[in-house]
């Protein structure tokens, strides 16, 4: 069973609401996430617009980036509602709970805070169930810098105070958008365990949005945990060389450089998006191939308790679950 670190379903779920749609979860994707073997997940309210044309662009009132997450908010409120096979959990008990009642459950988490003003407004976010948050998609906003913008920004005194904040909520921090420099800052002055939910190593694919193996060993020593990503450019620059099984070898390098307890699988889906550009690893297209990964971890020499731990191990001891291998 796997427990996947970053999904960007509630995207869909917030488009296809706004069309009219309902049980989106169960109607369109969960299938495929019984079929993957997803027993868990991280869903991300990604209320960005992107660098192309989205379905934001018909939503009145939606240059307001606060305005999206309000609305991003609703729509998965009331689709949860729908959703008696789905546990929204908030701790690692509730997890726990879920799991054995044959339920799939999710943690929330925020990716990009640009529609905050201030630091206070993560309690209304916390109180909500939000557990995981960045400070930052790839723009530049209040709080830090993303991985597209000037590598050598780091936080802002906002973003400082939002760091402090997430901390003292017991809100995890997610690396995985920033910049070199904002990842530097966060991964120096943390005082728990830092995480990358869904990126992929630049030693094997040279993408900003991968880390150098010495931010790698930074967030090991934090205690944290970084999730290997599925999408294809984040992979290998030779679009030939885009599968499941490179995405392995990025696996193998994480474990080589961090310990295999320290990797974990966030693979942004994200084919539902509709778009040329959002396409996932050959072999791995969605999240209904998710056992092809493992598989690929087991034909590399990996035992199965190191792809246990991988699979889902990992990332749930960091949300406190005593999890027995």
């Amino acid at each position: 069973m796997i427990f996947d670190g970053h999904s960007d379903l509630l995207y869909d779920v917030t488009r296809r609401r706004l069309a009219g749609e309902t049980h989106v979860l169960e109607r369109r994707h969960l299938a495929r996430l019984r079929r993957g073997g997803i027993e868990g997940l991280v869903l991300a309210l990604w209320y960005g617009r992107g660098q192309g044309q989205t379905f934001w662009e018909s939503v009145p009132g939606s240059k307001s980036a606060s305005h999206r997450l309000e609305v991003m908010l609703a729509c998965a409120q009331a689709e949860f509602a729908e959703c008696p096979w789905l546990a929204v959990v908030r701790t690692a008990e509730e997890a726990s709970a879920a799991r054995a009642k044959g339920k799939i459950y999710a943690f929330l988490s925020i990716e990009g805070m640009e529609g905050l003003e201030t630091p206070e407004e993560l309690d209304r976010l916390f109180s909500l169930g939000i557990r995981m948050g960045m400070l930052t998609w790839n723009e530049q906003n209040r709080f830090a810098a993303g991985a597209a913008q000037d590598p050598a920004l780091g936080l802002t005194d906002l973003g400082r105070r939002a760091l402090r904040r997430m901390e003292s909520l017991g809100m995890l921090i997610d690396v995985s958008h920033l910049n070199d420099g904002g990842l530097q800052e966060v991964l120096k002055t943390a005082h728990g365990p830092v995480i990358a939910s869904h990126s992929n190593c630049r030693a094997l694919c040279s993408v900003p949005r991968n880390l150098t193996d010495e931010q790698l060993r930074a967030i090991r020593d934090s205690g944290g945990v970084v999730g290997v990503n599925a999408y294809s450019s984040f992979i290998h620059q030779d679009p030939e060389q885009q599968t499941v099984e490179t995405l392995a070898l990025h696996a193998v390098h994480m474990a080589e450089v961090m310990g295999v307890e320290h990797v974990a699988c966030g693979f942004d889906f994200c084919e539902f998006m509709g778009s040329p550009g959002n396409e996932a690893a050959r072999g791995l297209e969605d999240c209904g191939h998710a056992a092809a990964f493992l598989d690929c971890l087991a034909r590399l020499g990996m035992t199965q308790a190191e792809q246990a731990m991988i699979a889902h191990g990992n990332f749930l001891r960091i949300f406190g679950e005593d999890t027995k291998i």
